[in-house]
């Protein structure tokens, strides 16, 4: 479920401000720059680094440095590439640099600024048309992998295709596979000499059918650049400044193909920060960055450490993970300093059960989106994020949050310019764009009138519809693009709808979605480079976090490292949860994240450089007797109806039942409920599960429940629900007909 927002949908600066008119000259693109920040935009000649913390602004200080340049003539705009990772930032880049005045700079992903490269070059270089590019390379290894008669389940298979990636972004060749898999120390997901068979059989398969992947594209320009110096020193006159953002994380055969677009130059200017390499698994290290003096003696350092994004309260938790670490990065840290006002501390949580925990968190976002002037926090929901090791962890928290009827949106989901209701509205805008020139009565119209007014043919209405489901999905996207049209106006007076489409069309292009009302549901991994008012960091125990599978010192200080990215996601709201079993009545025997000893209150170090003194923070929710809020009721193991066994695994536990025990299911029953719940959901507007889940109807059904306390025994009856539901349930199990699917009050709220 998503909802729209008026957050930020337009190029701005880090720091508070809002929008920025497009500067009058050079000097004025160095206003509101802090020192550090206006040392790299004046910093134009010769290798610059820059170590970057998070939240201080690393973005407006490259962009400002391009935009200066340009604008001080000393940098033609068509001569500078800026490189990043993902086409978001490349898109936010283009925006600002535009912003600024600097508009005809190029800014694109690795891959993307390869692939123009090599589609010119192709015919000259190798002759005919590049080969056709396979987005998907899964379904070609599963083809190499039944050739080399192994079978791979789905997510063996992922696994297999991730190892073959970073293989090609680390120059391996697939008979040197087993052995350099060794020398890292991969865990490989099979025998290294079967991944090598498949990969070897892969690139053959590749060949066979004149395709290439992703990988390739890099590699295939780095050969051509290599092989043809005639068109190596093509490629240098064009480009003769280079900007690389995030380049902790640039992999050996990326740093390869920057090294042939620079040649023997040194107009390179690169920023990263070593305490957020988070991809090593992908190929990325830190060693590039680190090893950029030695490369470059006479380079310029900067450092920014100013943080504009969080409270001194998250900053020193923040600084404090990575007081406690070790190796080569932690040597290289940057201590912040917080440039906001306090906030409060970050608060810790200890529940009993994973779905307590879930059902805590839960119930701390309704209390922050609840408006200030009713006693809440009044944070938007699009402003809060719960962050987690592992996306398998999703599940409870989307059950949790619809629960509390808090919309909700998963981070990877559709793009938000590919769902359908939007490409639509984007032909309908294009056409009253062209037909509105001739139109004098539109002449006075301001942009989001006449936005309104064409997407209101097609669903929008100022208000939402009530619920949940596809109308709702529907209208968010929607109303996201009126917000747009909105902020569009406000930062481009004297604007036309034809600009706004303009700009349309750019952000489809780059991926550079609207933000929408809902709270983000998202991996650590996937969270990086974004920022919340309120960040829930959720599900960090021993096993988890560390994750199990770290076993090396340096596996290790990477999962610290994942941990410092989720707790700088926040800007001023921070929760850090555990729960002490995984499922309700098991043995409370998990431990909380051995990061967080010296840090949370009631923790003791660990082999910590130092213990930073100073607020700690709240123990909110602990499981002990007298702790506080969260504390949910202890219950006894649950035990198998059928054969007494204890139950772990949540869906058995639903049940009451081990799930190769026999059924006793009341079919008849089984579907009675199920068409009743179809009327719900459909009368109310909300997906079936707000209702009850598959398992829970099954249990029921099973049971047959003829009171409310036989009712209540089956997990995912909780007391809302059997207000809401319980009458209708229980009629439904003594066969008696409804005389309505609804209430009068002509809502459900799901709990």
């Amino acid at each position: 479920m998503t909802a729209a927002t008026s957050s930020t949908l337009f190029p701005q600066g880090s720091t508070p401000g809002g929008y920025e008119a497009t500067p009058r000259d050079a000097d004025a693109v160095l206003d509101g720059l802090d020192p550090e920040q206006r040392e790299v935009a004046t910093s134009l000649h010769g290798a610059v680094c820059v170590l970057a913390g998070a939240g201080t602004g690393k973005t407006r200080a490259i962009t400002h440095r391009i935009a200066y340049g340009v604008r001080a003539g000393i940098l033609q705009p068509a001569s500078v590439l800026a490189v990043t990772f993902t086409n978001r930032a490349a898109g936010e880049m283009r925006g600002r640099l535009r912003q600024l005045g600097a508009g005809g700079v190029q800014a694109r992903t690795f891959h993307s600024a390869a692939l123009r490269q090599l589609q010119y070059f192709w015919p000259k270089a190798v002759g005919g048309e590049v080969p056709r590019l396979v987005e998907r390379k899964v379904q070609l290894v599963a083809e190499a992998a039944a050739r080399c008669r192994v079978r791979l389940d789905r997510n063996e298979l992922r696994d297999v295709t991730g190892e073959i990636e970073w293989s090609k972004v680390t120059q391996t060749v697939p008979e040197d596979y087993p052995a350099v898999a060794a020398k890292s120390g991969r865990e490989a997901p099979r025998d290294t000499a079967e991944i090598g068979r498949i990969y070897a059989t892969y690139e053959q398969l590749k060949r066979d059918r004149g395709v290439i992947d992703f990988e390739d594209v890099l590699l295939l320009t780095v050969g051509v650049l290599q092989e043809r110096p005639d068109i190596a020193d093509q490629v240098r006159r064009q480009y003769q400044h280079f900007v690389v953002d995030e380049y902790q994380d640039v992999s050996p055969l990326q740093q390869r193909l920057l090294e042939l677009w620079l040649g023997d130059r040194d107009s390179l200017c690169v920023v990263g920060d070593a305490s957020q390499t988070i991809y090593s698994f992908t190929g990325a290290t830190p060693d590039h960055l680190l090893n950029f003096r030695t490369r470059h003696p006479g380079a310029t350092m900067v450092k920014l450490i100013r943080d504009y994004r969080s409270t001194p309260q998250v900053v020193h938790l923040a600084n404090g993970l990575l007081s406690q670490a070790r190796g080569r990065a932690a040597e290289h840290r940057l201590e912040l300093v917080s440039q906001r006002e306090a906030g409060p501390d970050p608060a810790y949580a200890a529940y009993q059960d994973e779905p307590a925990e879930a059902e805590g968190t839960a119930r701390r976002i309704r209390e922050l989106i609840t408006p200030v002037e009713q006693g809440g926090g009044g944070v938007p929901a699009s402003q809060i994020a719960v962050l987690y090791r592992v996306n398998a962890q999703s599940e409870l928290y989307e059950q949790a949050l619809a629960d509390a009827q808090v919309p909700y949106q998963l981070r990877g989901a559709e793009r938000f310019f590919e769902r359908p209701e939007v490409r639509e509205a984007g032909l309908l805008l294009r056409g009253a764009a062209r037909g509105g020139s001739a139109d004098p009565a539109l002449a006075d119209v301001d942009i989001p009138s006449q936005v309104r007014a064409v997407l209101g043919t097609r669903g929008w209405t100022p208000e939402p519809p009530a619920g949940s489901g596809a109308v709702r999905d529907r209208w968010e996207s929607l109303a996201a693009l009126v917000r747009l049209a909105e902020d569009f106006a406000a930062s481009r007076p004297g604007a036309t709808l034809s600009d706004l489409v303009a700009e349309l069309d750019e952000r489809a292009a780059a991926q550079h979605a609207p933000t929408v009302e809902g709270v983000t549901l998202a991996s650590l991994h996937a969270a990086k480079g974004l920022e919340w008012d309120a960040v829930f960091l959720v599900g960090l125990t021993e096993g988890m976090m560390p994750i199990t599978y770290a076993k090396t010192e340096q596996q290790i200080e990477e999962e610290r490292r994942l941990l410092y990215v989720g707790v700088t996601r926040a800007r001023r709201h921070l929760t850090l949860s555990w729960a002490l079993s995984r499922a309700p009545g098991g043995r409370a025997s998990r431990r909380p994240t051995r990061f967080l000893n010296g840090l949370r209150p009631g923790s003791q170090a660990m082999g910590a450089a130092r213990t930073p003194g100073g607020s700690g923070g709240i123990e909110r929710g602990a499981a002990a007797p007298g702790g506080g809020g969260a504390v949910r009721r202890r219950r006894g193991p649950v035990h198998c109806r059928v054969c007494g066994r204890a139950l772990t695994d949540a869906g058995e536990m639903k049940l009451m039942r081990c799930e190769g025990c026999p059924s006793e299911l009341d079919e008849a029953l089984y579907e009675r409920l199920r068409d009743w719940r179809a009327e719900q959901a459909g009368l109310l507007g909300q997906p079936a599960y707000c209702v009850f889940t598959d398992k829970t109807l099954l249990a029921i059904a099973e049971a047959v429940p003829g009171t409310e306390s036989e009712l209540t025994r089956i997990s995912g009856v909780g007391r809302r629900k059997l207000d809401r539901f319980g009458a209708d349930v229980l009629a439904l199990c003594a066969g008696r007909e409804l005389s309505s699917a609804v209430d009068g009050e002509g809502g459900v709220e799901a709990g």
